[in-house]
């Protein structure tokens, strides 16, 4: 696509929702719908998903992403990093009017389709920044929460994220099926990065198949939770 993401090909169109997507996203639904066909279109065609997802964006990509919104506390700061498409800080966004999310991309055919995303879907309680999270962090930005999917190892992606958080705020980490053995082994070094209540989540059961796993880590401070619990609607792992 030559133009901007909000020059939706009629022609192609993402699939219709699943009867789930209206209980999940509710009024918010028609937004979700031109996001979807932007991430169908545009976002396939500027290699930022693969074809082959575009078939099956809401169970893998979208709905995959709303449903970790309840993990996230009422009018939180949230960092979305390695945001790529939008998944999941933009879903959130959208979910979500009470928070205010940053995308922090360091890619800019990636930021530019973020801000035509942004720009088409009138949702204000977002931006886009374009560096890496090392690089955000050194602004000190004392976030509440913070995202990633399918960005870096876990060791790695704390090592980033952690400084970005402030003292008991949270990284959510969405994750695939080695989750729990990456958890396992990173344990020892999250302790020394000041990460506590490091545990697995699984939300999205009955809603999304796959459900979601998350992995859930807070940064230093007294804990809001006890370890092993969620207090948030999602269940341990």
């Amino acid at each position: 696509m030559t133009g901007s993401a909000a020059d939706v090909s009629r022609e192609t169109r993402a699939p219709d929702p699943p009867a789930a997507a209206l209980a999940v996203f509710g009024d918010r639904l028609p937004v979700m719908l031109r996001y979807a066909d932007l991430l169908a279109t545009a976002g396939a065609e500027r290699g930022l998903i693969g074809p082959r997802e575009v078939p099956r964006v809401w169970e893998r990509h979208l709905l995959n992403c709303a449903v970790i919104e309840e993990l996230v506390p009422p009018g939180a700061k949230v960092d979305d990093v390695g945001s790529g498409a939008g998944l999941p800080g933009l879903v959130l966004a959208v979910q979500r009017p009470d928070v205010s999310v940053t995308l922090v991309e360091p890619l800019l055919r990636r930021t530019v389709f973020l801000q035509e995303a942004i720009d088409a879907l009138g949702v204000t309680n977002v931006t886009v920044t374009r560096m890496q999270a090392q690089e955000r962090a050194r602004a000190r930005p004392s976030r509440d929460v913070v995202t990633a999917r399918a960005v870096a190892p876990l060791e790695r992606l704390a090592g980033w994220c952690l400084p970005l958080l402030r003292q008991g705020g949270v990284l959510l980490a969405l994750k695939g099926a080695a989750a729990a053995d990456e958890l396992r082994a990173a344990r020892p070094s999250l302790q020394a990065m000041g990460g506590v209540c490091a545990e697995l989540i699984i939300v999205g059961e009955g809603v999304v198949d796959p459900p979601t796993t998350v992995v859930r880590i807070q940064r230093g401070g007294s804990a809001p939770w006890a370890a092993g619990r969620t207090g948030a609607g999602g269940k341990p792992a």
